[in-house]
């Protein structure tokens, strides 16, 4: 290990736009469409739309960043650099569970669908022979990113290929026993608006697409990353939102309409699109679905056991984590420390979270919290950096960047009082031992005073997402009925946007300096 060494330069545009379309096509087509059509009856592939339209705004934002600071983990960095190491402290933290927690999912994903065959393996939650087989299939996630990024890349490659061409052959064949008549069956729309708007972060929708943002995990190993970044972004995004909602429309016109005597909500398959291709009595589907479904997490569960470790790495580089989780292996140019504690965590997360729907709770509502920070950090180097060199450049980013605020804010809101209440009552409390420890000090060059000036608006946000929920109509109490709820959310979103914006270190010197030194 060194601290001298660097980042292999070994990705091209087709092994990043493949890392993209690889972290988003895991285990997400395989449970989502059923968990979407629960909530949101028929209608459920509009939640598609709107995941994708949020995800693409934000991913505008991620575009100009990813171009002009091509930095490992710069998801993590640019917040820190805009505002200090408070603000990269808490980000850092909400992507360590994020990230960490994806491998473990996907390999609770294999094992789920690998449990058809074997149901020794267990079904929802693992025997003791199951869960030894998700940790096996994490050892080979480790196992390839061990030996460097043109390995991994190259094994994500060939993966993504296949993980590409299976939900292909799904759609075409399921859209030969399309009902047309499911889609008005115990009506459009059965929950409403609300169920539409639920299903986008509830089902695991925001998850599946949160991929994106690995693009830019890998910035300092890509070859002509100003350009490069950006075209992979877009490139993943539009083809995984075109998978996702011929998937789910598909799904929807082929269920059997006995099945639906009861409604949408009451649908009940454990292996969905296996499931339904053996009701139509597709043998030979069944085997392909079978066999992608042990590829396809598992393709995923390896690209986020890499990205977990250049998460590690970025947060050990913004100052506050251990320094030695930034060493290089000299000769394959991974942070192998950062990748051992990735095993432990994805290993970790497969015992209090045992299930895949229950992990991908965890993990959306952490990602949310990552995707809110990036436009106002957008907007804030517009306001302190506007010579730095931006080789994408957002047009509009006054209306783009608000709206995509505002965008990730109610996909937040949407996760429901339960889950937010304690992840951001976690954020809170971590920001407040923060506080203790770093009491008059000065982090990464930043004084303690102007971190606590940078950081008033993130509290005010937090608190305010935390009343308006209590009361709202996801998971609240209903005192506050719709749209009123969602009518104070915006508000609150656009205010901490512009608050947010003009909180920025405006003259930061170690700011200045992360932001123009290129390399990792």
């Amino acid at each position: 290990m060194s601290n001298t060494a660097t980042f292999k330069r070994n990705l091209g545009l087709l092994d990043l736009t493949l890392i993209g379309v690889g972290s988003m096509i895991g285990s997400s087509w395989l449970f989502s469409s059923l968990l979407a059509v629960k909530i949101a009856g028929p209608a459920a592939w509009i939640s598609w739309l709107i995941a994708a339209f949020a995800s693409f705004f934000i991913a505008m934002t991620l575009a100009e960043l990813g171009s002009a600071l091509p930095k490992t983990g710069g998801l993590v960095r640019y917040p820190a650099m805009t505002h200090g190491p408070l603000i990269g402290f808490i980000v850092s933290f909400a992507a360590f569970i994020m990230y960490s927690c994806v491998a473990g999912l996907e390999a609770v994903a294999v094992r789920t669908y690998a449990s058809a065959w074997l149901p020794a393996l267990g079904g929802a939650e693992p025997t003791l022979l199951g869960w030894w087989f998700q940790a096996g299939l994490i050892g080979v996630f480790f196992l390839i990113n061990y030996f460097g990024v043109k390995s991994f890349g190259k094994a994500n490659s060939l993966v993504t290929v296949i993980k590409l061409g299976v939900p292909a052959v799904v759609i075409v064949t399921l859209a030969l026993h399309f009902e047309p008549s499911n889609f008005t069956a115990h009506a459009f729309a059965p929950n409403g608006v609300s169920g539409i708007t639920a299903a986008v972060s509830t089902a695991g929708l925001i998850f599946a697409f949160g991929g994106f943002q690995n693009i830019v995990m890998f910035s300092a190993e890509v070859r002509n990353p100003s350009r490069t970044i950006t075209l992979a972004i877009f490139f993943s995004l539009l083809i995984t939102t075109l998978v996702y909602v011929l998937l789910q429309v598909t799904f929807i016109g082929a269920v059997p309409s006995a099945m639906l005597n009861q409604g949408w909500g009451a649908l009940q398959m454990s292996t969905p699109f296996a499931d339904l291709a053996s009701m139509l009595g597709l043998a030979w589907l069944v085997k392909v679905i079978m066999a992608d479904a042990l590829i396809s997490p598992a393709g995923t569960g390896n690209v986020y056991l890499a990205a977990t470790a250049r998460q590690v790495y970025a947060w050990a580089r913004n100052g506050t984590f251990f320094k030695r989780f930034t060493a290089l292996d000299a000769n394959t140019g991974v942070p192998r420390l950062a990748l051992w504690l990735s095993l432990f965590m994805a290993l970790l997360w497969t015992l209090p979270f045992p299930s895949w729907e229950a992990l991908v709770q965890v993990n959306s509502a952490a990602g949310v919290m990552l995707f809110t920070l990036l436009p106002i950090c957008v907007m804030t180097l517009r306001l302190n950096a506007p010579d730095l060199p931006r080789p994408y450049r957002i047009r509009g980013i006054g209306l783009i960047a608000p709206l995509a605020f505002v965008s990730a804010t109610f996909i937040f809101y949407w996760v429901g009082w339960k889950t937010l209440s304690w992840m951001l009552g976690a954020f809170l409390l971590l920001m407040l031992v923060y506080c203790l420890v770093a009491r008059g000090r000065q982090v990464a060059g930043v004084g303690f005073a102007q971190q606590l000036r940078s950081s008033a608006w993130i509290v005010a946000y937090f608190l305010g997402l935390m009343l308006i929920s209590c009361l709202g109509n996801f998971g609240g109490s209903g005192l506050m009925p719709a749209p009123w709820d969602q009518a104070l959310v915006l508000v609150l979103s656009l205010a901490c946007f512009y608050w947010g914006v003009v909180s920025g270190i405006a003259r930061a010197p170690q700011q200045v300096r992360l932001a123009t030194v290129p390399g990792a």
